[in-house]
């Protein structure tokens, strides 16, 4: 739809509906509303007034599992009513052009989307592996010009970096694949971009939870084809809400911190003659303990412990939500 359209339908209240249906408070109706149409005007402003489509994708908030997809446990998560949305418009340059509200103008060309070492831990990175990914994957790629602009917070352990790549994900969906690509194949899109073009070792559970969306309980014992459900619970049936608090702290330039993780729980694993944690008991443990705080040390084992704990937890979780006992 044209621009200067969509911009008079945004502020006449024409899309209040689908914003209440994606953003659940009606005390943030007027400021999304605000926030779509100025995202309209700086593409404008950017691009020209061209026939632009719209695509959102959320942050997310862990509810359970902490550290326990790279093991291949279970999490569950919920995405949240903060998120990034994408003004859109297909194009046949054969390149990826993104301006982010804040950052200098990226142009990517789809001639060569091989990993650069020297782009890890960048945005381009994170795009360029959502490309070829999608490759990989046997969909189709092309040319297109967004804006971009997110509420997630950066750096804040509300999966920005996820968001994105879901977002990019979604656009080349719907683009050029039809909006075939399933959530859970864009997640792990997500993820390859994430491990192997960005850098950072994580799990699924960010851009499953992101993807995917609501309240979500992933089984990742097969990780190739993880069990993926919806948990359906209505927080505010019970008086409840999920808060995000900022705390003006950052995670961004804790990469070499986080691989430290699952570096220390594959430790034990590898103990046990295993890759991941997944199938051990804490009487593995305590049996073998002085030999495991040798290898790998007492946090090594903590986090071992730790990992156990919390997937029995995600399970009793579950339970509870599924059977309405909360």
């Amino acid at each position: 739809m044209i621009i200067d359209e969509l911009m008079c339908q945004f502020s006449s209240g024409t899309y209040d509906e689908r914003l209440m249906d994606i953003y659940v408070d009606d005390n943030k109706l007027n400021y999304q509303k605000q926030r779509y149409v100025s995202a309209l005007r700086n593409y404008m402003e950017e691009f020209g007034s061209d026939d632009v489509e719209i695509y959102s994708a959320p942050g997310r908030s862990e509810v359970g599992g902490n550290h326990t997809d790279h093991q291949n446990g279970e999490i569950l998560a919920a995405s949240i009513n903060l998120d990034a949305i994408g003004i859109v418009k297909k194009t046949t340059d054969n390149k990826v052009t993104i301006l982010s509200k804040g950052y200098t103008l990226i142009t990517i060309s789809l001639d060569n989307l091989e990993m650069q070492e020297e782009e890890k831990e960048t945005t381009i990175a994170l795009i360029k592996g959502v490309l070829a990914g999608f490759v990989n994957h046997g969909y189709k790629i092309g040319g297109f010009k967004a804006y971009i602009t997110s509420d997630v917070l950066i750096g804040a352990g509300l999966s920005s970096s996820a968001a994105y790549e879901t977002l990019i994900g979604n656009i080349l969906s719907g683009l050029y694949n039809d909006m075939s690509v399933s959530a859970e194949e864009i997640a792990i899109i997500g993820q390859f971009a994430e491990n192997v073009y960005f850098g950072k070792p994580c799990g699924l559970m960010d851009q499953m939870a992101c993807s995917v969306g609501n309240l979500v309980h992933v089984d990742f014992a097969n990780p190739r084809e993880p069990k993926v459900e919806k948990v359906a619970f209505d927080l505010n049936r019970y008086g409840y809400s999920l808060c995000i608090t900022d705390t003006k702290g950052s995670h961004a330039d804790l990469t070499a911190d986080y691989a430290s993780i699952p570096e220390e729980m594959k430790k034990v694993a590898a103990f046990f003659g295993k890759e991941v944690l997944l199938g051990l008991s804490i009487d593995d443990i305590l049996d073998n303990i002085s030999k495991l705080r040798e290898l790998a040390g007492d946090r090594g084992v903590l986090r071992t412990i730790h990992f156990i704990r919390e997937n029995e937890r995600v399970q009793k979780e579950v339970a509870v939500f599924e059977k309405g006992r909360y």
